[in-house]
């Protein structure tokens, strides 16, 4: 790892880790919510039952966590689950009725949390895109 990352990755890797060990023991209204909610905006994941979908994101949310803070995972690798990760919340806040002013990108303030969730799609293409640069200048 970059000493030039490490803010950036122990600090959203940190956020992660937290936000993954807390939705552990999602059950009920709580995991349906989330479940809904997701499911609003990418249909495809209502197969899945709402306790097992909030497993599944928490252990996502673990592993996204556990591999930005390892200073092993390359920076291309573990931007691109941060990328992905982020445009899965920045397609949840586009597609959530209630989210967005009519006729506009701007958050309503219900919709505020989830857009600011775009600077994770920023933070996994900086990573990305560095590494990638970084490795082409060494071989110049």
């Amino acid at each position: 790892m970059k000493l030039a990352h490490l803010p950036l990755r122990v600090s959203i890797g940190a956020y992660f880790l937290n936000s993954g060990l807390g939705k552990r023991t999602l059950e009920g209204t709580a995991a349906e919510g989330l479940h809904g909610m997701a499911v609003a905006a990418m249909p495809q994941l209502g197969q899945l039952e709402p306790a097992r979908f909030a497993k599944l994101l928490s252990y996502s949310e673990i592993a996204l966590g556990a591999a930005l803070v390892a200073p092993f995972v390359p920076a291309p690798l573990v931007g691109l689950g941060l990328t992905a990760f982020g445009a899965g919340l920045v397609q949840l806040y586009l597609k959530t009725p209630g989210m967005r002013e009519p006729g506009s990108i701007r958050p309503t303030q219900q919709g505020a949390g989830l857009a600011k969730d775009v600077w994770l799609v920023g933070a996994g293409l900086t990573l990305v895109l560095e590494g990638l640069t970084h490795g082409r200048r060494r071989r110049s």
